[in-house]
């Protein structure tokens, strides 16, 4: 028989608290120090429009900028699932998006990197039905791809308190 001790899970947050860890939403993290304070790349496409809409709605849209965000997307098509008459019925969509984040009162980088991920969706209904899962499995890749950065800037950049 297992003797579970609730006074250990108790424990936990003094513990993380004593080895400095923050909340990324607490007072002072990192997500308030970028709350509204990030000026997104202009999209140039449907795709990177979307990313930056969804990095907006995650870090906050800028009023008075800070920072300066730069994307590189780049998404491409790879045929999965052939039939035996030679028709691709599966499609992946494998994303990359590339990213700075700027000081604009240095000019200064202060976070970059890059994210990857994938989506999917099959060919082997109508050409609408066709054409309609594209376009959301576009969205839902830009979605993917905007809460990687977002988790990406939050986690890893050391940015001083707004």
């Amino acid at each position: 028989m297992s003797s579970f001790d609730r006074r250990t899970l108790l424990m936990l947050p003094l513990a993380l608290a004593a080895c400095g860890f923050t909340p990324v939403y607490g007072t002072g993290g990192n997500a308030q120090a970028l709350r509204g304070q990030v000026l997104v790349d202009a999209p140039i496409n449907r795709d990177s429009f979307l990313l930056v809409q969804n990095l907006e709605q995650r870090l906050g849209r800028a009023s008075a900028a800070r920072y300066a965000l730069a994307l590189d997307l780049n998404v491409a098509e790879e045929g999965l699932a052939v039939t035996r008459q030679n028709v691709t019925a599966r499609i992946n969509l494998v994303g990359t998006a590339s990213y700075a984040l700027r000081d604009l009162t240095t000019g200064n980088v202060v976070h970059s990197g890059s994210v990857e991920n994938f989506t999917g969706y099959s060919t082997t209904g109508s050409t609408v039905e066709t054409l309609a899962a594209e376009r959301d499995a576009r969205a839902r890749l830009m979605t993917i791809l905007a809460d990687q950065i977002t988790t990406r800037l939050y986690a890893v950049a050391d940015l001083p308190a707004a």
